[in-house]
């Protein structure tokens, strides 16, 4: 593995410094009772000067993390670094309580867990593997066990490899977790924040044509005053004039401008009765033509069975979610895409099909989720990292659309079936 990939250097990872002085303070007063309870309440002897020694460098270390480091955001060896420290005091506090055999030992997986959470892989091994060492050490090396001193007591051999062993399966299973919950929080935040910035540019072009009409509409006033101001300077001073010629290139280009205003405003207007109400056939038409200028495959509408000829309302998340299976059938299919339009008085289908390979065995069943990747070498050459898929699913789902993915046999390809209620579509 890449060394910049494997610590992840390129993403700049951070722990948040509130989180981890928090997380050490509960820490440093869950020892100090521990061994403050055992030693005067229980009378259990333990060195209780060396452990309070331990404790206290861990207070003036948190102590100097809140108070000396001024970002509130901690890099990712930085935060290694305190973590490793962490590890070393618990360790030495076990050094000193019986090592494994003490019930807390299980204590000293929690800064990987940490790490697997919110820092890189490589960061995450190196502490379970230090800890792994460590535990190794104190099972052979640490001190008696608060408490057994007075007794002739040994613990039998597989007992101790079977609470080693239990502590690493913990570690390793626990950083697994955290490093795959990390990983797919952090794909589905960066997929919704692309989402979001898909809307916004939607939304951002469909009001450049309001924009646009208000402009025309603000500007063709004064360009009419400019227009006729310079044609009267002409009569004025006539054609002789040395300033003739650039009163007749502002009164062109006057009217150059009033000709393109007048052009962005009728655009307008037709695109607004084109946005707010439409048929699904024609939408459906529309998207086909834009994808036929650019691409050679047969694209076909088949829409005997719309009975319900509905007009909808033409949101930017319905034309993008639409576009965007559309084209992912076109570049998938190798001769024809089939679109397939069906209705009644309650329910409206479409079913986007193609002669391509279909969808790989491997992922049909988590097709939707973001950052999906085949193995299938069908589909390699082409597939990205299923973003778009889930950019699309997502933004029909939010119109209540019900989506479904499958292999179909018309043309030995895949398949998505999009429905809405009629309800939920007209509105």
């Amino acid at each position: 593995m890449n060394f910049s990939t494997l610590f992840r250097l390129e993403e700049n990872l951070h722990l948040d410094k509130k989180t981890l002085v928090n997380l050490r303070w509960i820490a440093i007063i869950g020892q100090l009772v521990a061994i403050n309870f055992v030693f005067f309440f229980l009378q259990l002897d333990l060195p209780i000067i060396e452990a309070h020694i331990i404790i206290f460098i861990g207070f003036i270390t948190n102590i100097f993390l809140q108070f000396n480091v001024r970002t509130n955001q901690l890099k990712d060896l930085d935060s290694s670094l305190f973590l490793v420290y962490d590890l070393l005091q618990l360790s030495g506090l076990l050094y000193l309580t019986g090592g494994i055999f003490n019930p807390f030992s299980l204590l000293i997986i929690v800064p990987t867990i940490v790490s697997s959470t919110f820092l890189s892989m490589g960061t995450t091994i190196i502490l379970g593997t230090l800890t792994i060492a460590l535990l190794f050490f104190l099972k052979e090396y640490h001190k008696v066990l608060p408490g057994l001193d007075a007794y002739s007591f040994d613990f039998p051999e597989y007992y101790l490899a079977g609470a080693l062993v239990s502590i690493i399966i913990g570690l390793v299973f626990l950083s697994y977790f955290g490093i795959r919950f990390a990983g797919e929080t952090k794909k589905r935040s960066e997929a919704l924040d692309k989402l979001q910035q898909v809307m916004a540019k939607e939304y951002e072009l469909d009001s450049l044509g309001g924009q646009a009409a208000a402009a025309a509409h603000s500007l063709g006033t004064p360009l009419a005053t400019i227009s006729v101001v310079a044609k009267e300077l002409k009569k004025e001073i006539g054609d002789k004039s040395k300033h003739s010629k650039d009163l007749d290139l502002l009164i062109s280009q006057a009217k150059r401008c009033s000709d393109i205003l007048k052009q962005i405003s009728k655009k307008e207007i037709s695109d607004d009765q084109f946005i707010n109400l439409i048929k699904v056939e024609d939408l459906l038409e529309e998207i086909i033509i834009s994808f036929e200028e650019t691409s050679d495959k047969k694209i076909t509408l088949f829409e005997n069975e719309d009975k319900n000829k509905i007009n909808i309302k033409r949101s930017p998340e319905i034309v993008y979610g639409l576009r965007n299976f559309i084209g992912n059938a076109i570049k998938f299919a190798d001769k024809e895409v089939g679109i397939k339009l069906i209705s009644d008085n309650q329910t409206l289908k479409l079913i986007i099909n193609d002669d391509g390979p279909g969808f790989a065995e491997d992922i049909i069943k988590l097709i939707g989720e973001p950052y999906l990747k085949s193995k299938s070498k069908k589909i390699s050459s082409k597939a990205g990292l299923g973003l778009g898929i889930f950019l699309g699913k997502t933004l029909l789902e939010r119109k209540k659309a019900q989506l479904t993915f499958f292999n179909i046999e018309d043309l030995k390809g895949a398949a998505i079936k999009i429905s809405w209620n009629i309800e939920d579509i007209k509105n």
